[in-house]
């Protein structure tokens, strides 16, 4: 596909019935330098949009056998990176106009003068490259905020992305509990740009960071002169994410009076502006989060019962990285690889020691403490790879960690070993676990772990994981 402020230019596709237009258009684009392609059938275009790399298509819509609108629909839905240009005459104009609300670029009428159709192709290619420019921008946001990145291979994680995975394609209410820096505006942002909704605002606010008189106003707008201060109206958070997803995080420090009027946006999708009578409604996806547990809120009649229950209806808890012993290594990993890539620095791995430290070290941070203890020794290190010394002293003087209540993972906790032996038993129930959600199928589970079958089998010896016995 043509690259972005490339100065190489688009392949043409020429679909006309007339053979002398189609001679006289291939050879003047040629001349300006265009790699043109001709076809007088509307079935062999067809064949070479899609066995050819075309950006731009100059097509005559009135031939035989083709229905404009169904064409012109075709083209937008099969290959929406290629810009069409309507060819007509003059007794069509009508047509051609239409086609451009259909989603045709432009059109040009017969006969075509050469100065005219050099800057409509011009025009035309300029178009292309916005649409790849923002199909590039597209994937650099699928890449940053895609399920994918949600780093994680814990029996539980994995649960978390099918359950996140199921909801993308509905307007469910989530709700996400667990404590702080354990992922979950990114896994709200996840759900967003894997649902149809992608194209729309994501839009996020943290309802523990407003004071209770201005979370009203910051979500669903004021009019001017609402309250000292509002010197200007302003539509409200509500209102920006209409047609996208909002993210509510820290829901549970909202007011009782901020509740009622939650519970009625979620029930009604619709609100009033702080000031006004007007009443406004909005198609908004909204996904909650609190850092701590609603249900003993509720308990405590320090949370609405109802709106509890409303917005409880697909619940995602994220465990601490402390429950998560053997994602430690995957996601220390994958901060190095990022970082290293963002700084340039040569660091390939972390130290036994280092890595050792980091298994045994609390994280009360979650996910967000590995990560910025991570870029801190990426940036602070002199060496090919991270050593104790380049962590944080947090993480190398106070690495006791409290008991969990499992018994198995207590003791690695309190015995010293090395870090292969401590890692056996979480890699054990990894692989144990992928098995069973395979159905034993060791190709698929070593598609799903990301390690070759020969491995799979190596490991399943090792720990005795033979599907007869665990039958």
């Amino acid at each position: 596909m043509l690259q972005a402020n490339t100065p190489e230019k688009p392949r043409l596709l020429i679909l006309d019935e007339d053979r002398i237009i189609l001679q006289s258009l291939s050879q003047f684009l040629r001349r300006e330098g265009y790699d043109v392609r001709t076809s007088d059938r509307a079935e062999d275009a067809m064949s070479l949009l899609e066995s050819q790399q075309i950006e731009l298509l100059l097509a005559d819509v009135n031939m035989p056998g083709i229905k404009a609108a169904e064409f012109l629909r075709d083209i937008r839905r099969r290959f929406p990176h290629i810009v069409v240009i309507v060819i007509t005459s003059y007794g069509s104009i009508e047509g051609a106009v239409e086609a451009t609300k259909i989603g045709a670029f432009d059109y040009l009428t017969k006969p075509i003068v050469d100065e005219e159709i050099r800057v409509v192709v011009e025009k035309a290619v300029r178009q292309q490259s916005l649409l790849f420019e923002n199909q590039t921008l597209r994937q650099q946001l699928d890449l940053r905020f895609g399920l994918e990145n949600v780093v994680g291979h814990d029996h539980r994680m994995l649960k978390i992305f099918d359950l996140a995975e199921a909801v993308t394609d509905s307007r469910t209410t989530v709700l996400m509990s667990g404590e702080s820096g354990t992922g979950k505006s990114l896994l709200a942002r996840a759900i967003h740009h894997r649902s149809p909704r992608r194209d729309k605002p994501f839009v996020e606010v943290s309802c523990g960071a407003l004071p209770e008189t201005l979370l009203e106003a910051e979500l669903f707008g004021h009019t001017k002169g609402a309250f000292t201060g509002a010197v200007a109206e302003k539509p409200g958070r509500f209102l920006a994410a209409d047609g996208g997803t909002i993210f509510l995080d820290e829901i549970n420090s909202a007011s009782p009076a901020f509740q009622v009027k939650l519970l009625r946006v979620l029930q009604e999708r619709a609100f009033e502006p702080l000031g006004s009578s007007d009443t406004r409604t909005v198609d908004v996806r909204v996904i909650l989060a609190s850092n701590v547990e609603l249900a003993t809120l509720v308990a405590e009649q320090k949370f609405r019962q109802d709106l509890y229950y409303r917005i409880n209806v697909v619940n995602i808890r994220l465990p601490g990285l402390r429950e998560r012993l053997g994602d430690i290594p995957l996601l220390a990993n994958h901060f190095l690889r990022r970082f290293t890539k963002e700084t340039g620095r040569e660091i390939v791995a972390f130290t036994d020691s280092a890595m050792a430290a980091m298994q045994r070290y609390n994280w009360p941070g979650n996910v967000r403490e590995l990560e910025n203890a991570v870029e801190r020794a990426v940036v602070l290190c002199r060496r090919p790879q991270i050593d104790l010394e380049d962590l944080p002293e947090t993480i190398q003087f106070h690495t006791v960690r409290p008991t969990t209540g499992r018994p198995e993972e207590d003791e690695i906790y309190a015995k010293a070993m090395p870090l292969q032996t401590a890692l056996e038993g979480p890699e054990r129930k990894i692989i144990e676990a992928a098995l069973k959600r395979n159905d034993w199928n060791r190709q698929a589970t070593a598609a799903e772990l990301d390690i070759n079958r020969t491995t799979l089998y190596k490991k399943m010896r090792k720990y005795r994981l033979d599907v007869g016995e665990m039958n």
